[in-house]
């Protein structure tokens, strides 16, 4: 029995195969530290395998990802000058794949896929971790959060605030009917109450933001082009000088202060500074790939025990750039920012100076999310996240589907010679 291919590889009849991976992506992504490799497995088998099914869809127009390509082969140099070689090669060799996993899925599915797979594979993460229904103490802020089948309070809340966020989209962007608001709903509620009994302020504090900008973008689809740059242009001087004004006023710390936070963020300016100390003994290459937070090195060992992790692992700076900075230096801090702005901008600049696209819309409020995020979290610099996941899906985005050729076909024609060979006369 032959499959078409079309229902693997062709983004607009391979829905129902695309929102299985997903939804397979997104648990691999939550819970592969609970079950182990099988996950992960699964993961790589959802996405690999496409390669073989149409190797041209992927080799057309590869220059373009020439900057992800670029930093993957960075990423794996670093083993050349890793204090943990061994870990870092590991470590490379599972985060370029993770990018070529990615790769494939912004080759393959539709946005409407990606959300629709997302909201599934969240529902059974969420469902999952409130039978679980784990509670730990964070040794940061010192107080007590729902962590469900994580180790972090954080992590529950990104997936519950994703959770809200591709929720929303579906309903406003990609829903086809009214079933759409009864199987959502379920989704939504989950995601809200799993969202408040966590206490992730980092999640609490984004959302809002990114559905703003969202917001933004959707109304500008009235307005005309010019006037949109022109929205876009003032929007972004107010936005830049409110964050001034409010880090010269005071008003930072108000705004911290409802969400329990105090002006060092509960201990994070702390390991941002130890970062950065740490960073300057290799400012330029860094330590290598993954290669700090390893168990009897002494700099590790001793902010572990400041932040009493017994376990010594898991553990990181609580800022991608800073994390970046100290693990791959300046080289691949410059990078990987040029990857997440590329990825959040491409959107954006398609929306406000080209011809206005809600996928535009939905995937600039989604790699906004993971912006925000990565300044008090680690999750795009890591293999298996569905921050990094989403980030370099929307980067990938932003090239055009190779369109599909039609084959030319010999078609007979009637010969217009008499019996005895000779050609009518022209009338």
């Amino acid at each position: 029995m032959k499959i078409p291919k079309s229902i693997l590889i062709d983004p607009e009849r391979n829905e129902t195969y695309g929102i299985f991976a997903v939804a397979v992506s997104m648990l691999a992504f939550a819970y592969s530290p609970n079950f182990g490799q099988i996950l992960i497995l699964a993961y790589y088998a959802v996405w690999l395998p496409l390669l073989f099914v149409d190797y041209r869809r992927f080799t057309w127009k590869l220059s373009s990802a020439w900057l992800p390509i670029l930093f993957a082969a960075y990423v794996c140099l670093s083993v050349f000058w890793s204090q943990a070689a061994g870990i870092s090669a590991r470590a490379a060799v599972q985060y370029s794949s993770h990018i070529v996993c990615a790769y494939v899925a912004a080759r393959t599915i539709s946005m409407r896929t990606l959300v629709v797979g997302s909201l599934i594979g969240i529902f059974v993460v969420l469902l999952y971790s409130l039978k679980v229904g784990d509670y730990a103490l964070d040794t940061i802020d010192g107080t007590i959060n729902f962590v469900g089948a994580f180790g972090s309070k954080n992590q529950i809340g990104f997936f519950s605030s994703l959770g809200i966020f591709f929720a929303l989209a579906f309903l406003v962007f990609y829903r086809r009917n009214w079933l759409g608001f009864v199987w959502t709903a379920p989704i939504l509620l989950l995601s809200v109450y799993m969202l408040a009994i966590a206490h992730s302020a980092t999640s609490v504090a984004s959302l809002p933001a990114v559905i703003g900008i969202v917001a933004l973008l959707t109304a500008s689809k009235v307005l005309s082009r010019r006037y949109r740059r022109v929205i876009f242009i003032v929007g972004a001087g107010v936005l830049v000088a409110g964050v001034v004004a409010a880090l010269n006023s005071g008003l930072l710390d108000v705004v911290l202060g409802v969400f329990g936070k105090d002006s060092t963020l509960t201990g994070r300016t702390y390991l941002w500074e130890q970062g950065w100390n740490a960073a300057q003994q290799r400012p330029l290459l860094g330590y290598g790939y993954a290669a700090y937070w390893v168990q009897g090195f002494a700099e590790p060992e001793r902010l572990w025990a400041e932040f009493y992790i017994s376990t010594r692992t898991g553990f990181h700076f609580h800022n991608t750039y800073v994390e970046t900075l100290v693990e791959i230096g300046f080289i691949g801090v410059t990078m990987l920012a040029l990857i997440i702005l590329r990825s959040f901008y491409g959107h954006i600049a398609k929306v406000v100076f080209g011809d206005w696209n809600a996928d535009s819309v939905v995937l600039a409020g989604a790699v906004g999310l993971m912006l925000i995020r990565s300044f008090f979290e680690v999750e795009i610099l890591g293999p298996y996240f569905m921050a990094s996941f989403i980030v370099y899906y929307g980067l990938f985005k932003l090239s055009p589907l190779p369109v599909a050729r039609r084959r030319r076909v010999m078609v007979p024609v009637q010969d217009d010679r008499t019996a005895n060979g000779r050609m009518p006369a022209p009338v």
